[in-house]
């Protein structure tokens, strides 16, 4: 896409709009550059898309790691401990990632369609214009499906990554065989609980997908 060609072209300057919250200043330079919001939104949308990818996977991961460590025969519960600690800080990052992926896409969207709203008074055509709308309406819907299929998977991240800190401090201050076995009863909860939300998950990916592929072929 020629939205991601010019911010590797332009890292910096990309990099202060968005880190300064310039949002409107961004947009505006990008279409300058040729690139309109329904480009950004787009690629945006691909981002949340891949960052749940990510996530999904690093969850998955995170489990795998819980249910090896609770399930040990042998070895330093400190190190144990260690594991657990860093597949928790990987799942916190990859979960941040996502809700700023989501909110990037909220941000774009709402300034797309403000600004399609705006332009429908400037035509002269009335079908034209009539057409213009009737597509406004079918991108909203299909985007206010989107955003609740990746907002709800956004939801149930919370409980899962407390589940794992609960997990990870206990065994901080309870280095000991008994700890394990005291966690091993909440592993069955923890299962459940990214169990739901890889589903979601990949509900969310599916309507991303979705909406890309309509949004390309327009």
């Amino acid at each position: 896409m020629k939205c991601k060609l010019l911010i590797g072209v332009f890292p910096a300057l990309f990099m202060f709009f968005l880190t300064g919250g310039c949002q409107k200043v961004y947009y505006d330079t990008m279409e300058k550059f040729g690139v309109h919001k329904r480009d950004i939104m787009v690629d945006r949308v691909e981002e949340a898309r891949d960052s749940q990818e990510d996530a999904k996977e690093q969850f998955q991961s995170a489990l795998e790691q819980f249910s090896t460590v609770l399930n040990f025969k042998g070895g330093k519960l400190e190190d144990k401990y260690k594991t657990l600690q860093a597949e928790y800080d990987k799942s916190e990052a990859k979960a941040g990632k996502v809700k700023d992926r989501i909110d990037a896409v909220e941000d774009v969207s709402e300034a797309l369609f403000a600004e399609w709203e705006a332009e429908l008074g400037q035509y002269s055509s009335a079908s034209l214009r009539r057409d213009s709308e009737r597509k406004l309406a079918q991108t909203r819907r299909q985007y206010e499906k989107l955003i609740t299929a990746m907002r709800k998977a956004e939801a149930k991240i919370a409980p899962v990554l407390n589940a794992l800190r609960d997990q990870v401090l206990y065994l901080k201050h309870n280095l000991n065989a008994q700890a394990i076995a005291s966690l091993q009863n909440e592993l069955v909860a923890v299962e459940s609980d990214i169990a739901e939300l890889i589903e979601e998950m990949e509900k969310s990916i599916g309507e991303a997908n979705s909406f890309i592929k309509t949004m390309l072929e327009e």
